[in-house]
């Protein structure tokens, strides 16, 4: 006869008369329960079936185990659910949840064919890290690495992403372009020591049009960082024109994009644009009417204040023509701070303080969206050696951040997350206590019932149920 073992508890500090007692027996349990709100997404919208068939699997078909699609999805949405390392993914192999969000038949792993992975239904580090070490030019022949990335496949299908987010063609476009730093700690492929961030680093380029991902270019920090930014501009207005020929495209920038080049693309191709422009002592001689009332204002009044003066401007040397420069005279308690921008929008059409403080201001949102991907969903995680593999990190990165977007727009429109950050759907909505249970005919899913925003989650499966499913 079997002996019954006593069941070993361990125990903690007494609340009261009450004793305090654990144990690891509550069966399979999940902290990333609202995770299954990521597949309604990706069911509804094709996000990550269309990024896989970005790459070319080389591998002989009938001795995998793990498809693309399904090494994509489990990259990605391990992203949006905070795990930022391939090394995360050895404990993430066996876990059920992310299983059913893969997509996997078998979410228990009870059939795999390894004696050593039976039990982990998804892949461990060495096979995820084939997606980002692949070189470009891989093929079968290659011993190892055969899964290789288009990578202009992955740009053309950020552009086409937003355009078929929108129902009709949009009067008009915004699109806004910025440089950040992407700090390195190693010796990796084209690192570079930037003066201005003190610091070696990448100097990646990021386009957005509002809330939406555009482009997403990582550059060595040994160029300007306006570099490139023709180029990049060139592929996706002629992808966006194909589409909504009409529409109004303006590009917006700091003064790090106050280039002639650009300026002189944008006049040439019909993209308007309102751009920063640094600061002289021609440009501040040519407002010093309007500080010397500003400080005036400020003096009888203590508040900041401020005018503006709508010219004409023309550098000594670099730039080819005359343009129309808004000059902001402002006076505050730390003293005079003086502003320009430069714009090819008419007087007629756009008023001067009007563009400067509506249109031209509204860009600093655009660096909130850069922190998104970097802190959040670990753009900044370019450790590999070579850059091609960290450029493919930064497009991992970039489609987690799109998944995300599309939940936020389509899910949470109307609700107090309407505007929420990645860090807070992730923390509010992903990060859901759940118990698990799979049977032959079901995959049972029981959430925390102390959840506090049952509500919102509630609300914004409602919304994806409302469209249909196409994956």
């Amino acid at each position: 006869m079997k002996t019954e073992c006593t069941k070993q508890y361990s125990s903690f500090q007494a609340l009261g008369r009450r004793k305090v007692v654990a144990d690891f027996s509550g069966g399979t349990i999940t902290s990333d329960g609202g995770g299954l709100l990521l597949r309604e997404v990706e069911k509804r919208s094709g996000i990550l079936h269309r990024f896989a068939q970005c790459f070319t699997d080389h591998r002989d078909q009938r001795r995998i185990e793990h498809s693309v699609l399904s090494l994509v999805s489990q990259r990605v949405f391990g992203l949006t659910l905070g795990y930022e390392d391939l090394n995360d993914h050895d404990q993430l192999a066996s876990d059920k949840l992310l299983a059913v969000m893969v997509g996997q038949s078998d979410p228990t792993g009870s059939n795999r064919k390894d004696q050593r992975d039976r039990g982990k239904p998804l892949a461990g580090k060495s096979t995820l890290n084939r997606l980002e070490l692949t070189p470009q030019d891989a093929d079968s022949q290659h011993p190892y690495k055969k899964i290789a990335l288009d990578c202009e496949a992955v740009d053309n299908l950020l552009v086409d992403l937003f355009i078929e987010s929108e129902a009709e063609p949009p009067e008009q476009i915004i699109l806004d372009v910025d440089a950040t730093d992407d700090p390195l700690y190693g010796n990796q492929e084209g690192k570079f020591f930037h003066g201005y961030y003190k610091a070696y680093c990448y100097l990646p380029l990021y386009i957005f049009c509002g809330e939406v991902l555009l482009c997403a270019r990582l550059r060595t920090a040994d160029n300007d960082g306006a570099a490139g930014t023709v180029e990049e501009l060139e592929r996706i207005v002629e992808r966006i024109r194909r589409s909504w020929p009409d529409t109004q495209i303006l590009l917006r920038g700091d003064a790090g994009f106050c280039r002639e080049y650009i300026m002189a693309w944008c006049e040439d191709n019909g993209v308007d644009y309102v751009i920063g422009l640094a600061k002289n002592n021609r440009l501040k001689k040519e407002i010093s009417y309007e500080l010397a009332d500003a400080k005036e204002l400020y003096r009888c009044s203590g508040s900041a204040s401020r005018f503006f003066k709508d010219f004409r401007y023309q550098t000594l040397q670099s730039w080819s023509r005359e343009r129309r420069v808004i000059g902001k005279a402002e006076h505050m308690a730390k003293g005079s701070n003086p502003r320009f921008i430069v714009t090819s929008l008419s007087a007629a059409d756009y008023e001067g303080s009007s563009l400067y403080e509506d249109i031209y201001c509204a860009r600093g949102d655009m660096e909130n969206r850069i922190k998104e991907q970097q802190l959040m969903l670990f753009a900044a995680r370019t450790s590999t050696a070579k850059m091609h593999s960290n450029q493919v990190r930064l497009y991992f990165s970039s489609i987690a951040y799109v998944l995300l977007q599309t939940l936020r727009r389509i899910g949470l429109a109307g609700t107090s997350m309407s505007k929420a950050q990645c860090c807070t759907i992730r923390l509010k909505l992903l990060k859901i206590g759940a118990q698990v249970r799979i049977t032959v005919r079901k995959v049972w899913i029981a959430f925390a019932e102390g959840y506090p925003y049952r509500d919102i989650f509630t609300q914004a499966l409602l919304a994806l149920n409302r469209l249909p499913v196409r994956y």
